[in-house]
């Protein structure tokens, strides 16, 4: 089954718009019968795409340290909830069960998630899809930035793609990975 590690926003009190987007987006994954894998958090876009995804009938993982459990209030309704250590483990656990990623909008967290899988990719230590899912250009500066940032190589951008739409997204990953609905 094939596992998509979303990466998003945990914060409370966010705009409606952001989390219909996630709640849309798990639903999305859930009705091409994948399965997805999350950060672990039940508030937020983070819970928001795993309500989403459980309403589809998807399976969900969420992976969160030990120091997050109480903070983020864990996802208990998860189909499995993996508590590590720490942020590296937690990581590198997601990294390890996802076939491919979707970032949604989010914080500082979010884009230490998209960093960590894009190096990793830009390393060779996986080939797994990385899409940015950005319907409001969210994320225009950053990769435009990126663009004309002189350490960074084309190559390298290129392992990321910049979708607008969910099914986009999907279809992205879905032409990455062969995989047949």
């Amino acid at each position: 089954m094939t596992a998509i590690g979303i990466f998003c926003a945990s914060s409370t009190g966010l705009d409606r718009r952001w989390l219909d987007l996630a709640d849309a987006t798990g639903k999305a994954l859930a009705a091409r019968g994948w399965t997805l894998v999350s950060g672990g958090g039940r508030v937020g876009m983070m819970g928001a795409v795993a309500d989403g995804a459980r309403a589809g009938g998807a399976q969900t993982v969420g992976v969160m340290t030990e120091s997050l459990v109480a903070k983020e209030s864990a996802d208990t309704k998860a189909d499995e909830l993996i508590v590590v250590a720490d942020m590296g483990s937690r990581k590198n656990q997601m990294i390890e069960r996802s076939d491919a990623f979707v970032v949604l909008p989010g914080g500082l967290g979010t884009l230490d998630e998209l960093f960590e899988v894009w190096t990793t990719a830009g390393l060779g230590l996986h080939h797994k899809p990385i899409v940015l899912l950005d319907p409001d250009g969210f994320y225009d500066g950053l990769m435009s930035w990126l663009a004309k940032a002189p350490f960074v190589r084309p190559e390298a951008l290129e392992k990321v793609i910049l979708e607008r739409s969910i099914d986009a997204a999907l279809d992205a990953i879905a032409r990455r990975l062969s995989v047949v609905r």
